[in-house]
């Protein structure tokens, strides 16, 4: 019963969001008439597949910027960049990334266009993506510390006709030329017959100026100039639930990396209430997630959760121990961060240095911790439960990879017991089993497979 109590109170519904698409013209917000879940799992009927809201119309954008300005909170601050050096900072608000997310139309990129991004931890990341999602352009991210090669084969393997990168950018004290990487990886496409990249666009860091940058005229061209011409305001191409959003590459840890592509219907909703609900996400709250966009974390608890949720966003641009391992703790008391997702490998890093790089610092605006990638060892839970949450923030350890686009197990924070190396139970309507090599039911250890309650 005291679990049902938790979860109600997190389940009422927020006034600030509803009162917003209800004050909306109706004209601004598509309808929809149709079933909302068609499926078929018996091969004996014809193909496996699954439609989910297919003929439902949005724009992931427009629930995640238009609504909030809307309401008329555009002045609450979106994103919170934190660069590589202290005191690099810059914050943009919900109308700021708005206007920002209005210049891709004018690139000569189309609705079902590829778009391959290859930035670092900066705000115009997460802006690329949702210019892209706003015009319907299907975005997908490639870690900025893959090689040529790596981004060489993602590039080819999507189809991509712009890429997006930064000159350069400082990682500690090494500099990195992204835009030196880009040209290698297409002259590495071009020798594999791939030539269909016809922009390439740059953002200016500091770490390598204009004058310093390679280039090819009439296709590299510079974010800054291609900006200054956006529209103020780009009305959102309205999607079909099941239109591709974005395509991620997995890690490629166990083979060949493949794309995986997210829909729009089906991941903004679950990519909201995730963390509506494992986080207790609510607007204005101060969200910090370490992840890098180049990964499914960064789209869905960086990027497209939290704005859905109205929360403003820490992007941090850096190492974690750089300049000292105080620098993450430090971030924490600067911001009054809230919410903290991080993965164990750094949890485990930051362990080393001692507690006193923490506990110099004031940690009691945190509420939630949560880990993500790995599973979490007992010793490396407890310490971040006990030191860095001082014993009061519940440890959200989420299980998921990039084909779910959101965690599938993972506690309620509050509403039932944890233990440390445990993700605890699965998330609404999702039921998990273990199969064996062959695919068949089994209990005790095995693969794991969710499917629907």
């Amino acid at each position: 019963m005291q679990r049902l109590q938790v979860l109600a109170k997190q389940i009422a519904p927020d006034g600030e969001a509803g009162d917003a698409l209800q004050r909306a013209p109706a004209s601004s917000t598509p309808q929809w008439d149709a079933d909302h879940h068609v499926h078929n799992f018996d091969t004996r009927r014809g193909p496996v597949h699954i439609q989910w809201f297919k003929g439902g119309k949005t724009n992931i954008t427009y629930n995640c910027l238009d609504r909030w300005v809307i309401a008329g909170n555009g002045n609450r601050v979106c994103f919170i960049s934190e660069g590589n050096n202290l005191g690099h900072e810059k914050t943009m608000t919900y109308q700021q990334v708005l206007t920002e997310a209005n210049w891709l139309r004018g690139q000569g990129v189309r609705k079902g266009d590829n778009v391959v991004l290859y930035l670092p931890m900066i705000c115009e990341l997460p802006i690329a993506m949702l210019a892209c999602a706003r015009i319907g352009a299907i975005h997908s991210v490639v870690f900025a510390g893959f090689s040529a090669e790596s981004l060489a084969q993602r590039v080819q393997d999507c189809g991509a006709r712009v890429i997006i990168t930064a000159s350069a950018v400082m990682r500690g004290t090494k500099r990195v030329g992204l835009k030196g990487i880009v040209d290698s990886a297409l002259e590495m496409a071009r020798g594999s017959g791939y030539s269909d990249v016809r922009r390439v666009l740059v953002y200016e860091k500091s770490a390598l100026p204009r004058e310093e940058t390679p280039w090819t005229p009439h296709r590299d061209c510079w974010w800054h100039d291609e900006i200054r011409s956006r529209p103020e305001f780009c009305s959102p191409e309205w999607m079909d639930a099941e239109d591709p959003l974005f395509m991620l590459y997995t890690s490629g840890s166990t083979g060949k990396p493949k794309g995986v592509l997210h829909t729009v219907g089906g991941y903004m909703v679950q990519a909201g209430i995730g963390t509506k609900y494992y986080f207790d996400c609510r607007p204005g709250d101060v969200y910090w997630c370490t992840a890098d966009c180049g990964w499914i974390t960064g789209h869905t608890y960086l990027t497209y959760g939290p704005l859905l949720n109205g929360a403003t966003v820490v992007i941090f641009g850096s190492t974690p121990a750089y300049p000292d391992p105080g620098r993450c703790w430090r971030l924490v008391e600067k911001y009054r961060v809230r919410i903290f997702f991080t993965a164990p490998t750094l949890i485990r890093a930051l362990m080393q240095h001692g507690d006193e790089w923490v506990t110099s610092h004031d940690r009691s605006s945190l509420k939630i911790l949560g880990t993500v990638g790995e599973p979490i060892n007992p010793h490396a839970w407890e310490w971040f439960h006990k030191v860095v949450g001082e014993g009061r923030c519940p440890i959200i350890d989420t299980w998921w990879q990039t084909e779910t686009g959101a965690a599938m197990i993972s506690p309620m924070p509050f509403a039932w017991e944890t233990k440390p190396g445990s993700a605890t139970l699965p998330f609404f309507g999702v039921e998990p089993v273990l199969l064996d090599e062959k695919g068949r039911e089994i209990h005790g250890a095995g693969q794991v497979r969710t499917g629907r309650a």
